[in-house]
C-alpha cells in the first residue's frame, strides 16, 4: 500500500511532499503559487511614516514641491525637494498654523505655527516659534533639498505641536530670523496643507 502526504501552503507559494516509494504525487490543476510579493515604492514607505506635503505655487509664482513628514525620536523630520525657486536664492520656510491655502496669495494659512507663545527667531538658536524653520538655499538650477528634523514639532498625536492639518510655506525672500512677528520674509510664493 502506497501512502503519500501533500501539503500545499498556497499563502506562502510552499509545497511538501512524500511518498513512501519515493514518488512525487502530483499537486491539484490549478496555480497554487502564490503572486510575487511586490515592493512598496519609496512613495509607499514615506507615507507609511507620517504625513505629505504637495507644494503649489501662489498666484504669480512657481515654486513647487513634495514634503515627506515622520516623527523622529528628536522631534518632526521633514523630506523632500522644491524646484522653481530663484537659482542660488534663500527663502523663508515655516509651518503655519491653519492648513488651508485657498486665497491667491496663501494668505489663508495664516500665522506661523507657534503653540508655546515665542517670539519669531531662528530654530538653530534661541527662542522661536515651533513652525520657524532655517531658509531654504536653492541650488543654481532653483531646486532646493530639504531633509531637517524639528524638536519643536509632532507628526501626529494631537498634541498643540502637531502639524498635522497645518500648512507649509515657502516665501520670496530669505528670513533674517529677528524681525517681528514672521522674519520679514516677503510674499508667500508656495503653499501645502500637511496631511
Amino acid at each position: 500500500m502506497q501512502r503519500c502526504i501533500l501539503v500545499l501552503l498556497t499563502g506562502a507559494s510552499m509545497t511538501i511532499s512524500a511518498c513512501g516509494n519515493g514518488a512525487v504525487p502530483e499537486a491539484p490543476p490549478g496555480d497554487v503559487s502564490a503572486p510575487p510579493p511586490v515592493a512598496a515604492s519609496p512613495s509607499d514607505n514615506e507615507t507609511a511614516l507620517g504625513a505629505t506635503v504637495a507644494l503649489l505655487p501662489a498666484q504669480g509664482h512657481q515654486a513647487v514641491g513634495r514634503l515627506v513628514l515622520s516623527q523622529e525620536e528628536t522631534g518632526a523630520r521633514i523630506r523632500g525637494e522644491i524646484t522653481g525657486l530663484e537659482p542660488n536664492g534663500e527663502h523663508g520656510f515655516h509651518v503655519h498654523q491653519t492648513g488651508d491655502c485657498s486665497a491667491p496669495d496663501a494668505g489663508s494659512a495664516g500665522e506661523h505655527l507657534n503653540p508655546g507663545s515665542q517670539p519669531h527667531g531662528n530654530p538653530s538658536t534661541g527662542a522661536h516659534h515651533a513652525g520657524d524653520m532655517l531658509n531654504l538655499r536653492a541650488n543654481g538650477e532653483g531646486t532646493a533639498a530639504i531633509d531637517v528634523v524639528l524638536a519643536s514639532l509632532t507628526v501626529g498625536g494631537g498634541a498643540p505641536t502637531d502639524v498635522i492639518g497645518k500648512a507649509v510655506i515657502v516665501h520670496a525672500a530669505a528670513d533674517d530670523y529677528s524681525s517681528q512677528p514672521a522674519g520679514n520674509s516677503g510674499a508667500r510664493i508656495a503653499c501645502g496643507v500637511i496631511e
